[in-house]
């Protein structure tokens, strides 16, 4: 095992705790925030058709954790692309909160990912110029509904809950990894959406720091009443979640 992967007693350990917070989540369960019906993707590369994604169907309903496990290469951030919003389908039909992607032009589904959706990735893409504050704010000043004070007061609030209260106005360069990460998920979370979609959300942090961030993930979605849909090849980290879904060659096993 990587000296980068979590252990499987750190993990377990962090598993049962999100399972007790599952177990005291509200229900908000019965309403699709996302779904998938008869979704596939086929890659053209000259004379070759690639076909990713098999006519997959998916529903995450509101408050949800669902995990989706696969090895590389099994399609699954493919299906996160094109759950997201970032890639169209080549066949089938993606909605979010009930919305067809599909039937909509690219500014309007970036409109719908900053208002309905937050993305956690493995590697945190801030931007290096901007401290903490900002990278935090900015999901929020592209929407022009809430003032540069308000936008910034909400962003220190969600960075105090991932415990950077002390990191405020540090720029991503002068942040361990782990912190890095915490940053990107406040940025996620800032905007308050329906669900948040995370790619290998640990995949690059160290033991403890993979397990701290497993558990504030649960606690936040707790708190905050969002869905979480999480793709990984870790059967531990998955086992956090309310339901797992299996994939292999652009298909559902099971």
């Amino acid at each position: 095992m990587s000296d980068l992967a979590p252990s499987s007693t750190t993990l377990n350990a962090s598993v049962q705790k999100v399972n007790e917070l599952n177990s005291n989540q509200a229900d908000h369960r019965g309403t699709p925030v996302l779904s998938a019906s008869n979704l596939s993707k086929t890659f053209n590369e000259g004379k070759n058709h690639v076909t990713i994604l098999h006519g997959l169907e998916l529903s995450v309903e509101a408050g949800e954790f669902v995990s989706i496990v696969g090895s590389s290469g099994s399609g699954k951030s493919t299906l996160l692309h094109l759950l997201g919003g970032l890639d169209l389908p080549t066949t089938g039909e993606v909605r979010v909160r009930g919305e067809l992607l599909s039937s909509m032009n690219e500014t309007k589904r970036g409109e719908v990912r900053n208002r309905s959706l937050g993305f956690v990735y493995q590697f945190h893409h801030l931007l290096p110029e901007f401290d903490a504050i900002e990278n935090v704010t900015m999901p929020l000043l592209f929407r022009r509904e809430m003032s540069v004070d308000d936008a910034r007061e909400r962003a220190i609030d969600l960075l105090k809950r991932v415990g950077l209260g002390h990191r405020l106005d540090h720029k991503p360069g002068e942040l361990s990894g782990g912190e890095r990460q915490r940053v990107a998920l406040a940025r996620a979370l800032v905007t308050r959406p329906a669900v948040v979609l995370a790619d290998e959300p640990t995949g690059n942090l160290d033991r403890k720091t993979a397990s701290d961030i497993l558990v504030l993930l649960g606690e936040l979605r707790r708190d905050l009443g969002m869905a979480l849909l999480v793709v990984t090849h870790d059967e531990t980290l998955a086992g956090a979640a309310d339901r797992v879904m299996h994939m292999q060659d652009g298909r559902w096993l099971g």
